[in-house]
């Protein structure tokens, strides 16, 4: 652990250090006409692999950058074709010693840029707590880690930001993550699989754990065996034709541990995208494993409400409670 001054002068000195940091790849971009950020952009960023992302597909995915939104006062971007995968870096302006690795939605199709990953980011931080922003390679683009391509890139960032952990005045055992839809089932996978061995270490960050000190899973992707599975994210993840021992391999709540994380799980009971016993699903195996979770099912909110969709609605008090209960697990 590492106390208040410690994590102020950590900041500090990560503030001199980027300025003379390698270059690293930009934060995602849309090209063209687009509506214009409605908020300052973050600039720093963390390149996974500096040297190229292994298994590259022969053909390389070409990354875009979609404004989905027609309101010029809220962006709503999204990310394809992820080539690079890096997280975008949100610091508060004095750290508390936590950070959170945030792992929005897409379906497997896409990388949500704002709505689960920005706005959190931005949130988080505000209230002292260093945020990570994941854009991860996606399972159908071919790279030959398959369904665990993002994963190991999960993994990767865990590693990461704990190797990194003074630059950002963090303490290493303070490190959390979140994850929204598709992201929440790839924040399932951490917390089951988070000591899965995908490929081997390549450098000093690879000898830190991936494992996170604490979990939020939010309307998450959990099971991938029909009917609760969440069909576009089961195709693009594992293929249409996928078997029963397939499937069952990438259904976190059948590989939770009992050293696996305490989890936080929030959804909505009338979300009709994906249903509500996924998260179900998680927490009974969980608790099965004598997993500490708490868990959150508010009536009203649909999917893929981050923060916006859910303001002045009871379900708007979700990272509130997040904190709380993390602050009981020794996070925050």
């Amino acid at each position: 652990m590492i106390d208040r001054r410690a994590a102020i002068a950590g900041t500090i000195g990560a503030a001199l250090l980027a300025g003379r940091s390698e270059a690293q790849t930009a934060p995602p971009a849309v090209s063209g006409n687009h509506l214009p950020p409605v908020l300052p952009e973050p600039t720093e960023t963390i390149d996974l692999w500096p040297a190229g992302a292994p298994g590259m597909p022969a053909q390389a995915p070409v990354e875009t950058v979609t404004e989905r939104s027609t309101d010029s006062m809220i962006n709503d971007r999204a990310m394809a074709g992820i080539v690079r995968p890096r997280m975008v870096v949100f610091r508060p302006r004095v750290a508390n010693g936590a950070a959170i690795l945030i792992m929005p939605g897409g379906g497997y199709a896409r990388v949500v840029v704002d709505k689960e990953g920005y706005e959190l980011a931005r949130w988080l931080a505000a209230r002292g707590i260093t945020a990570f922003v994941l854009f991860y390679r996606l399972p159908g683009d071919g790279w030959t880690a398959g369904p665990d391509v993002a994963l190991s890139d999960a993994q990767r960032a865990m590693r990461l930001i704990r190797s990194r952990a003074r630059d950002f005045g963090i303490a290493p055992d303070r490190v959390g993550a979140m994850g929204f839809s598709a992201g929440g089932h790839l924040c399932s996978d951490l917390v089951a699989r988070f000591a899965a061995r995908i490929r081997e270490g390549t450098d000093e960050a690879d000898a830190h754990s991936p494992r996170p000190c604490v979990a939020a899973l939010i309307y998450p992707v959990v099971t991938m065996r029909a009917p609760l599975a969440h069909a576009s994210s089961r195709a693009l993840l594992l293929g249409k034709d996928a078997s029963p021992a397939n499937e069952d391999r990438h259904s976190p709540n059948l590989h939770v541990r009992s050293d696996s994380p305490s989890t936080f799980i929030v959804a909505a009971e009338d979300d009709d995208t994906v249903p509500v016993e996924n998260s179900l699903l998680m927490r009974a195996a969980l608790k099965a494993a004598g997993v500490p979770v708490e868990t959150h099912l508010f009536t009203h909110g649909g999917h893929g409400f981050g923060l916006r969709r859910v303001a002045g609605r009871p379900a708007a008090i979700w990272p509130e409670l997040f904190l709380n209960w993390a602050a009981t697990q020794g996070f925050a």
